[in-house]
C-alpha cells in the first residue's frame, strides 16, 4: 500500500489536526520522499515511517510538536538539516538500517531536545571510536543505540512515558479502588449484621410465641380446675339438700 493511501485511511473519521500518532510502516513512498504528511498534522507527536523506501527527509513538513521519529530501514544517507528547522522538539530519532556512513552527516542533529539516537546497522557505526565521537559531536544526546556513555541501558520507564497518564492518575485510581474495596467491606459487614439481627428478631418472635402458648395452656388448666371445683361444690350442695329432706 502507498503512503498516501494509508494516510487517507487513517483520516477517514478525523482531521489531521487531531492526530497525535501516525504509523505508516512498510507503506511504499513513490519517489523516496515523505508523502501525505503535511503541516496540517500540527498536533503530531509520534511519526513512524519504517521501511517505506525513503531516500531523504527534505520534504518532511514542519511538525513543531513531534517528539519521536522512526525512520529505520530506509535509504537515507544525509540531508538531515530539515530536522533542526522543522522538528525542534524532537527527543528520539531512530535512523537504524540507513545509509549513513560519515560522522559529518550527523552534524545537523545538534537539536537541543534530542536525547536518544539509534544508528544500528548504519555504516558509521564501524568507525573507530564511533560512540565517543558521536557523544562529543552531539553532547545533548544521552543514549546512543540504547546505552549512555557509561554503557548503562535506557531505563524501561523511558519507553513507557508516552503511554502513562498525567502525574497522579495512578494514585487516584488506587485510591478509588481502595474506596471501592472499603465500600464493599462495609456493605458486607452491614448485610451480615442485618442478617444476625433478623435471626435474633426471629428468635425473639419464636420465644414470644412459645410464651403465649404456655400462657394459653396455663389459662386452660386454670379454667378446667375452676370448673372441676364448681362441679364438686354443686354435688356437695345437692347432697346437703337430700339430707335436709
Amino acid at each position: 500500500m502507498e503512503m498516501k493511501k494509508r494516510i487517507s485511511l487513517e483520516l477517514r473519521n478525523r482531521s489531521p489536526a487531531e492526530v497525535r500518532e501516525l504509523v505508516v510502516d512498510s507503506c511504499r513512498s513513490a519517489d523516496g520522499e515523505v508523502e501525505g504528511v503535511t503541516e496540517e498534522f500540527s498536533a503530531l507527536e509520534v511519526l513512524s515511517m519504517v521501511n517505506v523506501g525513503l531516500g531523504s527527509l527534505a520534504k518532511l513538513p514542519a511538525l513543531p510538536k513531534l517528539r519521536k521519529l522512526e525512520v529505520s530501514d530506509n535509504s537515507i544517507s544525509g540531508g538531515l538539516d530539515a530536522l533542526a528547522e522543522k522538528c525542534p522538539n524532537l527527543s528520539y530519532l531512530n535512523l537504524s538500517g540507513n545509509h549513513i556512513k560519515e560522522l559529518s552527516s550527523l552534524q545537523p542533529l545538534n537539536l537541543k531536545n534530542l536525547k536518544s539516537l539509534d544508528l544500528y546497522s548504519c555504516g558509521v557505526t564501524a568507525a573507530d571510536g564511533y560512540r565517543d565521537a558521536v557523544f562529543r559531536l552531539l553532547p545533548q544526546v544521552v543514549y546512543l543505540d540504547g546505552f549512555d556513555p557509561d554503557d548503562n541501558e535506557v531505563p524501561e520507564s523511558n519507553d513507557e512515558d508516552d503511554e502513562a497518564g498525567p502525574p497522579g492518575d495512578e494514585d487516584e485510581d488506587e485510591d478509588e479502588d481502595e474506596d471501592e474495596e472499603d465500600g464493599s467491606e462495609v456493605g458486607l459487614s452491614y448485610l451480615m449484621k442485618e442478617g444476625i439481627q433478623d435471626e435474633e428478631d426471629d428468635g425473639d418472635y419464636v420465644e414470644e410465641e412459645e410464651d403465649d402458648e404456655e400462657e394459653e395452656e396455663d389459662g386452660e388448666d386454670d379454667d378446667a380446675l375452676a370448673q372441676g371445683e364448681k362441679r364438686k361444690r354443686d354435688a356437695d350442695d345437692e347432697g346437703d339438700d337430700d339430707d335436709d329432706e
